[in-house]
C-alpha cells in the first residue's frame, strides 16, 4: 500500500488544514469549559499561523505565476491572512470566560471559512489544472517542512512578505516554541 503522504498534493494538505482549523472553531464553541477553550483556541490559532506562512511562502509564489488574475488573488489572500492574524492576536489575550472570546471566536470562524471558501472554489482548481501534479505534491513537502517551523503566535504587526516568512519567519517561530516551553503552555 503506498503511503498516504506521497499520494497527497498541496490542495488537498491545505483543504485539510482548512477542515481541521473549522472543526476545532466549531468544537470551542460546543465547549462550556475555559479551560478546554482556551487550548483549543491555543491550538487552531497555532495552526491557522503555521498553515498562512507556509501558504504565502510557497503557494502564492505559484499562485502570481500560473493563475490569471494570480496577483490580484493573491493581495486579496494576504489582506485576509491579515484580517485573521489581528483577530487571532485578540482573542489571545482574551480569557475564556468572557463574553468577548466567543465575539472574536465567531468572526475568527467567518473570515476563515470565508477565506477557505475562496481558496476552495477559485484558487486550488485553477492550481490543480495549471500545474503539474508532481509540482503540486512537491510544493505539499515544502509546505509540510515550513509549516514545522512557522511561527506560533499571530505577528500581525511583522511584515507578510515571502522574504520576511524565509528568512525570519522560522527564527520567530523558534522563539515562539522556546516560550512556550518555558510557560509550559502547549500549541499543539
Amino acid at each position: 500500500m503506498a503511503d498516504q503522504r506521497t499520494d497527497t498534493d498541496v490542495v488537498d494538505e491545505l483543504t485539510t488544514d482548512h477542515r481541521e482549523a473549522l472543526t476545532l472553531l466549531d468544537r470551542i464553541g460546543a465547549s462550556s469549559d475555559p479551560g478546554e477553550r482556551r487550548d483549543l483556541a491555543d491550538t487552531v490559532i497555532a495552526e491557522v499561523v503555521r498553515h498562512a506562512v507556509a501558504e504565502e511562502m510557497f503557494v502564492y509564489p505559484a499562485m502570481r505565476d500560473h493563475l490569471p488574475d494570480g496577483e490580484q488573488a493573491v493581495k486579496h489572500d494576504i489582506e485576509e491572512h491579515k484580517e485573521l492574524e489581528e483577530v487571532m492576536k485578540q482573542l489571545e489575550a482574551v480569557d475564556a470566560g468572557e463574553p468577548r472570546f466567543d465575539s472574536l471566536l465567531k468572526n475568527m470562524t467567518d473570515l476563515l471559512r470565508h477565506h477557505a471558501t475562496d481558496e476552495e472554489t477559485e484558487q486550488f482548481p485553477q492550481l490543480r489544472e495549471r500545474i503539474p501534479r508532481d509540482e503540486l505534491v512537491t510544493m505539499r513537502e515544502k509546505v509540510d517542512a515550513a509549516k514545522k517551523v512557522a511561527p506560533t503566535r499571530p505577528h500581525p504587526s511583522a511584515p507578510n512578505s515571502e522574504l520576511f516568512h524565509k528568512l525570519a519567519g522560522p527564527g520567530v517561530g523558534l522563539v515562539d516554541r522556546l516560550r512556550d516551553r518555558l510557560t509550559n503552555r502547549t500549541t499543539g
